[in-house]
């Protein structure tokens, strides 16, 4: 990607916010959930990375949250199998020792500007890579997460405001967004927080792979900021709905979306 997106700011410092804590990082591989393994680790926490076949970015992800001091499990599979969720809960109890931490990160789509071009084939897919994994990953995760830990889903502006051209996937984004509400509900008596994270336009490799050149020059420049943001500029939002500053807080939304609501 030119430029290469910015996984965490050269300044920021951590402050041990979720030292001993374990974490599994869906789609960890690279973009956003890449940038919250590295700042999940230089807070303290050891990671798992789920990833689906991008093993020289998983690498690559592995390399920074060792360079931070922390342990790291990659976590190689298809999370739409309820089968390979369930063992990558145990993968990571096993390899790491525990689980305090599920972020649901995984998301794919795909471009079409008429709802007619939407095939079922595709809407199966969109929701089965999207929404499907952060129920079968969150149900076997609650069989280890004790009071004070947390479920952190990846949503998206898109919910919030529509998507003209990304119908499917806004729908999506909608399911998991009333998942996230359902589910805070569900748990709080557990002690078990549950909130999201709903970014807008984010310098990321889905972006890349997605979009033609023309959309990648105008990515981002209908906000406010006239700009898109970076990993970097979401991860800090995940770590605070990870750790305990954010103790009172469940069933809510963070918004990084460079002020796509403002007009």
């Amino acid at each position: 990607m030119q430029p290469a997106p910015e996984t965490i700011r050269k300044d920021y410092r951590g402050s041990g916010k979720l030292e001993g804590k374990v974490a599994l990082i869906t789609g960890g591989d690279s973009g956003i959930g890449r940038a919250v393994a590295v700042h999940f680790a230089r807070e303290g926490a050891d990671v798992a990375v789920l990833y689906l076949n991008e093993d020289a970015d998983a690498q690559d992800t592995r390399t920074m949250i060792e360079a931070e001091g922390r342990r790291c499990v990659l976590i190689r599979g298809d999370a739409r199998s309820q089968a390979f969720c369930k063992s990558a809960i145990t993968k990571t109890v096993k390899g790491l020792g525990r689980l305090d931490v599920l972020v649901n990160n995984l998301a794919d789509h795909t471009e079409q500007m008429r709802l007619e071009d939407i095939s079922a084939a595709q809407l199966r897919t969109t929701f089965e890579n999207n929404v499907f994994p952060f129920f079968h990953l969150s149900r076997y995760a609650l069989e280890h997460l004790g009071r004070g830990s947390a479920i952190i889903n990846t949503g998206s502006v898109t919910s919030f405001r529509g998507s003209d051209h990304l119908i499917d996937y806004a729908a999506t984004k909608g399911a998991i967004e009333s998942f996230t509400y359902s589910l805070a509900k569900n748990v709080v008596d557990r002690g078990i927080r549950v909130n999201g994270v709903a970014p807008g336009p984010i310098w990321t490799p889905l972006i890349t792979s997605t979009f033609d050149k023309k959309r990648q020059r105008e990515f981002g420049r209908n906000t406010p900021m006239k700009r898109p943001g970076q990993p970097s500029e979401v991860a800090p939002a995940f770590v605070y709905l990870a750790c305990d500053d954010s103790s009172y807080v469940t069933g809510q939304f963070i918004h990084v979306n460079g002020g796509g609501f403002i007009g």
